[in-house]
């Protein structure tokens, strides 16, 4: 049996309806809907609605534009809100890659970031304490930000390391969190399966991180979208240990393990030193459903916040919107040049 987790507030199948948990965040629910993909047939179909849901060509809006940001305002007109917020306590960064330092692309091995960007987060981890908290794994996202000063988290932050020099924060150079060691052989196993499964399907991409798989969808056509869910089910079907979630046009495969970028965030704090204080002031950044487990922890903590980086709404548990990944840098800037006024550099 394999879990799909899958936020839908219209599509919940009756086997699962009365299994699903409602999470109430400000003047609004999300529905948490559990398919279980046993014998293929309906719940497949299901599942390939899911696909086309979360895809940007075929996202409706939950909202008008104008009423989503009166929600979730843009943290560029209300930067000084948010500095006002911060004030007395210390920032930490979190920032998401995929979608938030890079742009989304057709080929995820080019998800290059601007010079201008690194440059940027650059700066940022020289001012306050800066993870990368990414579904990547962990060597492949820092081979794309190429900057030691900072903490990395890849595989969903099933990874995470720390600095490895140049940091003022690097509390512990040999910090090394990796909670789902065991399930390595199995993911191997695994992506070797999917690789010769999917090969069928033209623009079918499977990414091994190492600690999760990724299969890339947005060069599928979408009248393959059932054979590839197909595919997956196939090889899916004999790893109970494993749970299927779905991002941005892209399928993952992870351990049933309570362990997300909430988890690595609450880690991180701890590991700097910030587990139970009050003065700490976490801002996390990131474009993705997986980024919302650390909204979520953010919300509950009531310490800090999140933004979320979007062109159109969508039910989040962050607090201020960016719309792309020029923005965000822009926001990153601002921030930068605040620290080193506040600092006389």
């Amino acid at each position: 049996m394999v879990r799909f987790t899958e936020e839908n507030t219209k599509h919940v199948d009756k086997e699962t309806e009365n299994k699903s948990t409602t999470d109430v965040t400000t003047a609004r629910k999300k529905v948490l809907q559990d398919l279980i993909i046993n014998n293929g047939g309906g719940l497949i179909n299901s599942w390939v609605d899911s696909m086309r849901a979360c895809s940007p060509t075929h996202l409706k809006s939950l909202m008008k534009q104008s009423s989503w940001l009166k929600e979730h305002p843009s943290a560029l007109d209300m930067f000084e809100e948010i500095l006002h917020a911060s004030e007395g306590k210390q920032i930490v960064m979190f920032l998401d890659y995929d979608g938030t330092l890079s742009p989304i692309v057709d080929d995820p091995d080019r998800a290059f970031m601007s010079k201008q960007m690194r440059r940027t987060v650059r700066n940022l981890a020289n001012g306050f304490p800066t993870a990368i908290v990414s579904g990547r794994c962990r060597e492949k996202v820092y081979n794309f930000v190429k900057l030691t000063e900072l903490y990395y988290a890849g595989s969903h932050g099933m990874d995470i390391k720390g600095p490895e020099q140049g940091s003022k924060y690097e509390e512990d150079k040999s910090l090394l969190c990796q909670p789902a060691t065991e399930f390595l052989p199995m993911i191997d196993e695994v992506y070797k399966t999917l690789m010769e499964k999917t090969k069928s399907t033209p623009g079918a991409n499977v990414e091994n991180n190492k600690f999760c798989l990724s299969i890339h969808f947005r060069r599928v056509d979408e009248k393959n979208w059932s054979d590839l869910a197909n595919q997956v089910r196939s090889v899916m079907k004999d790893y109970p240990q494993l749970r299927l979630t779905q991002g941005r046009k892209v399928l993952e495969i992870r351990p049933i393990i309570k362990w997300d970028k909430g988890k690595a965030l609450e880690f991180l704090l701890e590991s700097l030193g910030y587990a139970k204080c009050t003065n700490v002031f976490p801002l996390y950044i990131g474009d993705d459903r997986t980024d919302e487990d650390a909204f979520k922890i953010l919300r509950e903590r009531r310490q800090g916040l999140g933004i979320l980086v979007s062109k159109s709404p969508k039910e989040t548990n962050a607090s201020y919107s960016l719309q792309e990944p020029g923005e965000v840098m822009d926001f990153l800037q601002r921030l930068v040049k605040w620290k080193q006024l506040r600092s006389g550099a």
